[in-house]
């Protein structure tokens, strides 16, 4: 195992014990959040208010040694609310650029389904290329730049539905639930005790374990977890298979493969392994392909989920021997 990968696995285990100190419980979502990072995805992430989404982003900011920025996303919100824009400045005479939230290493757009397609679409290019254009001048975002977004389920007044190209540039989609009663009751001791989570974070409590520069060297040392040819034939086969299933009208396409293996090696490091397994891949199959596809109306009106279709995917696919 090379010392760059040692590194990594050590990181990951520590980040992991470290965040969970925080945020109690969500334990597979930390998980999910933390492979995401290091695979250099995005995250779309849906739950009801107050289960400690906005926490759980700037709690790995800060242990990451990376800066954060926010943006509570409404109808009125304009594109160049989150790119910036160029302001005249009458002292010099010319235009200076004011920077957007953008311009940040993680992102977090709250209840991004609230803001209008137009607004929806100014993330597509950071999202994908790290780069933002603002008045035909291009600029270059960090190379960390990560964008972790949410969903509320069941309000749908004043929403816009995200278009699948937005969809499909997250590279995950995760639920936080409610914590379990146990978990509940841990939370308000702390809050009783004048240490609450949220305060933690805010008192600068958190320890960075990382700089900006380590976390990008880490994610480009990522590629030395091994996966064997016949790992990246049978993630192909799943995805594949998402395109010819008798339940879906749009399957997953080749950014989910890509997602898919690259998850998997994260994945396989955060379980302390320099290789990828069969298991690594069927666990971080349902996090990368169910936002992206799209089931016939007929089998959504029977009750049908894309959780249950890509299960079932998993289990149709043969297992490399």
């Amino acid at each position: 195992m090379s010392n760059d990968v040692q590194d990594i696995l050590s990181v990951l285990k520590f980040a992991r014990e470290q965040i969970g100190k925080i945020v109690i419980g969500q334990r597979d979502v930390i998980d999910h959040a933390l492979i995401a990072i290091f695979s250099g995805g995005h995250v779309l992430i849906e739950g009801v208010p107050g289960v400690a989404k906005t926490l759980l982003v700037r709690t790995i900011a800060e242990l990451l040694g990376c800066d954060f920025n926010r943006i509570q996303f409404t109808p009125d919100v304009t594109p160049t609310d989150v790119t910036g824009s160029k302001v005249f400045n009458p002292q010099t005479n010319e235009f200076v650029l004011v920077k957007g939230p953008v311009f940040t290493s993680f992102l977090l757009g709250d209840e991004i389904n609230r803001a209008p397609a137009r607004t929806q679409s100014a993330l597509l290019q950071a999202m994908q290329e790290r780069q933002v254009t603002i008045d035909r001048e291009t600029y270059d975002l960090t190379p960390n730049f990560t964008v972790f977004a949410t969903l509320n389920p069941g309000d749908y007044q004043g929403t816009f539905p995200l278009p699948e190209p937005q969809r499909d540039r997250f590279m995950f989609k995760l639920t936080m639930d409610y914590p379990k009663p146990e978990e509940e009751f841990d939370l308000c001791m702390q809050t009783l005790e004048d240490m609450a989570p949220d305060e933690a974070v805010e008192s600068g409590r958190v320890e960075p374990i990382l700089t900006p520069e380590q976390l990008a060297r880490m994610r480009q040392a990522m590629k030395g977890v091994e996966i064997d040819d016949t790992l990246v034939d049978y993630a192909v086969a799943i995805t594949n298979l998402s395109r010819n299933h008798s339940t879906v009208r749009l399957g997953a396409g080749p950014r989910a493969t890509m997602s898919l293996v690259k998850a998997s090696r994260a994945k396989a490091a955060l379980e302390g392994r320099d290789h990828v397994t069969v298991p690594d891949i069927q666990a971080m199959a349902l996090a990368c392909m169910e936002h992206r596809l799209i089931l016939h109306d007929s089998f959504i009106e029977d009750g049908l989920t894309c959780a249950e279709v890509v299960q079932h995917i998993i289990q149709s696919v043969d297992i490399p021997r």
